[in-house]
């Protein structure tokens, strides 16, 4: 589904409103099924009226249980985007390239570490700018999957130096998992999250990176997901990510 399509159809949901037995879920009340036998007890009201079963509950909308205001704290949210060569990870609405005017996401989202320009794949983004830092940092000691192409022909002594360690920006990269796909392409695993890590460890071994897409971020898998289009991640694949993240 492209992203105009995915925000069509948001939209569209938003518009019909949340159904009130997943508002009082949502807000940490009881479960649905409790919600359900709360609103026939008549002890949820509407703006003011008593609330009936299947109602939904739009934008503006004061809900109340036993007499007290409800306010429902905004969900989490994480995306998983499959970002185009070309578009830039960054905040500045100037640059014409940025991944924000890209995705144009109805709810404000940020980031969460950075992927270059001429780099494709898998991109994370979430609406709490906290988590996003915490797990960018956290991250580093986590598991990143790309698949690389370069311009020679991959060698034995090519994969070996990869996975040992390279010298680039005043260190050694940390040993990592090397894999020769084809005659040009490799997969590798990090994780380490130096500045254009793969690119200069190529050009230190004197090999330039055709193409590099990044298929993995910890348990978060790109899959089948196409080019310039979004997905939300699943509360299972978030709640490992956060266990993993804590732990």
């Amino acid at each position: 589904m492209s992203l105009k399509k995915m925000m069509i159809e948001e939209n569209r949901q938003e518009e019909k409103g949340l159904r009130l037995n997943k508002y009082l879920s949502d807000a940490g009340v009881c479960s649905r099924r409790e919600a359900d036998k709360l609103i026939a007890e008549g002890r949820v009201k509407i703006n003011g009226k008593i609330a009936i079963m299947g109602q939904r509950v739009n934008k503006g909308d004061q809900v109340e249980y036993n007499g007290k205001k409800l306010v429902l704290q905004e969900k989490l949210i994480m995306i998983a985007l499959n970002k185009p060569e070309g578009i830039e990870c960054t905040n500045d609405r100037s640059n014409p390239d940025n991944v924000m005017d890209f995705i144009n996401y109805q709810q404000k989202v940020f980031y969460i570490g950075r992927l270059d320009k001429n780099s494709c794949g898998l991109l994370l983004l979430t609406n709490d700018g906290d988590l996003a830092n915490r797990i960018a940092k956290s991250v580093n000691n986590h598991e990143k999957e790309y698949i690389v192409k370069v311009n020679k022909v991959i060698t034995d002594e090519f994969i070996k130096k990869m996975s040992n360690g390279v010298e680039i920006l005043d260190t050694v990269t940390k040993k990592c998992k090397v894999r020769k796909i084809d005659e040009y392409t490799f997969g590798i695993i990090l994780t380490q999250g130096l500045n254009r890590q793969i690119r200069r460890m190529c050009k230190a071994l004197s090999y330039k990176v055709v193409k590099l897409k990044r298929i993995r971020i910890m348990n978060i898998m790109l899959g089948d997901l196409k080019e310039g289009t979004y997905r939300k991640v699943t509360d299972e694949e978030l709640r490992e990510m956060m266990k993993a993240v804590i732990s």
